[in-house]
């Protein structure tokens, strides 16, 4: 049997809690009692909210440069690095203006004051970040114009146009957040915007048409900058300037030619800089006279094009018999130079070569020709009924 004395277990914890209850029974008290005057005194209790604003900006900034950043810094890329950095001071900003809202609501004691006071900072916190959107939105188009595998349609000149798109877009995004964040009506804005933008279409619809189809052009590139380009006006040369509202061709003159992008848009183009390398195949029509040795040919207009200095080695010249023609036996010598441009001086080189070395060869080009047979003419055509033809005679007529 247990004595009469003994302790039961469970009183030493039950004794515990008691006394940890009745401690903070006397804290919570306490802090009542301390906290007591604040409450019917706005001056205290605005300061306090300002003071905690302050508090929170601290721990989001402390939260973003530590927190955030630590993980950023693991990653190969720099553009989260330069989002963080730039969201620390909108972030501040912003839960101090919030706390600067509270203590305007509780020391105005008009409503219409403590409205006003809290649109304008309302305002000023919209303009915090329409500023941040502003730097982000340039930050990630410039990233994205780096790319030029996945997204070739930013690089270059569109860059400017679609960078003054997205300020547009983010500037009536805004301007829409400030009209709300005041209570105004727009539909007057709405309806005097699109008046204006009717008048502007009309006014400049030759500049739209030319920018419009300059955007097209930077997005299809049917071509691009140090392209030779062919136009089905007429226009040939090579591309120096793709613009917003014009491209630039320097032609074999050394001449710069300046095209709207409408008539470009709206043109057949002939690259001939395009495909795998900028190489061009030129083919240089060649007749012979009929009894020619046709092995004898094709093997003159080889040597011929192996001796011109502006023919590509790789590929191959190669000559081919097309056809017979009227008066000759007509072949083709194809062959590549390494720049559209050096097509005119390569023929140039390569026919004289090729007279030579049918000159030598004793290959004969041939001059147009025409055989005329008379058969025997009408009993009527002298004079006296007699014939004066020639009967079944033949007669050539030759034109050099």
């Amino acid at each position: 049997m247990k004595s009469a004395d003994e302790t039961p277990p469970q009183q030493p914890a039950a004794e515990a809690a008691a006394e940890e209850a009745e401690l903070t029974a006397e804290l919570a008290e306490q802090w009542r009692q301390l906290l007591e005057p604040l409450t019917g005194n706005p001056w205290a209790l605005s300061l306090a909210a300002l003071l905690a604003s302050f508090v929170l900006a601290k721990l989001g900034h402390l939260f973003l440069s530590v927190g955030v950043r630590a993980i950023t810094r693991r990653t190969a890329s720099k553009l989260d690095d330069r989002i963080v950095q730039r969201l620390q001071t909108p972030l501040v900003q912003s839960v101090v203006l919030l706390g600067l809202a509270l203590c305007g609501r509780l020391l105005l004691a008009s409503e219409r004051q403590a409205d006003f006071v809290e649109r304008g900072l309302l305002t000023l916190f919209a303009l915090v970040w329409i500023g941040f959107a502003f730097r982000i939105a340039g930050l990630l188009l410039h990233a994205v114009s780096r790319d030029n595998t996945r997204f070739t349609v930013l690089s270059g000149p569109a860059f400017p146009l679609f960078e003054n798109a997205v300020k547009v877009v983010i500037f009536f995004a805004a301007a829409w957040v400030l009209i709300e964040v005041w209570g105004l009506d727009p539909t007057g804005w709405l309806a005097s915007a699109g008046i204006m933008g009717i008048a502007l279409g009309f006014a400049a619809q030759d500049t739209l048409a030319n920018l419009f189809a300059g955007v097209s052009i930077l997005a299809d590139r049917p071509f691009k900058v140090g392209d030779y380009i062919v136009l089905d006006s007429g226009e040939r040369g090579r591309v120096v300037n793709i613009g917003l509202r014009s491209t630039r061709l320097l032609t074999r003159d050394d001449t710069e030619v300046t095209i709207p992008n409408r008539v470009i848009g709206q043109a057949k183009i002939v690259n001939e800089s395009g495909g795998g390398n900028e190489k061009m195949r030129v083919r240089a029509p060649v007749g012979v006279a009929y009894g020619s040795d046709i092995a004898q040919v094709r093997a003159a207009l080889l040597v011929a094009a192996a001796d011109c200095p502006l023919v590509e080695t790789e590929p191959a010249p190669r000559a081919r018999f097309r056809s017979f023609g009227d008066s000759s036996l007509n072949f083709e010598l194809l062959f590549w130079v390494d720049q559209p441009e050096r097509r005119g001086a390569a023929l140039d080189d390569l026919l004289e070569r090729i007279a030579l070395a049918f000159a030598r060869e004793g290959i004969a080009i041939p001059f147009p020709q025409r055989d005329v047979w008379l058969r025997t003419a009408p009993p009527h055509a002298g004079g006296d009924g007699t014939d004066d033809g020639n009967e079944d005679g033949l007669a050539t007529e030759r034109h050099s």
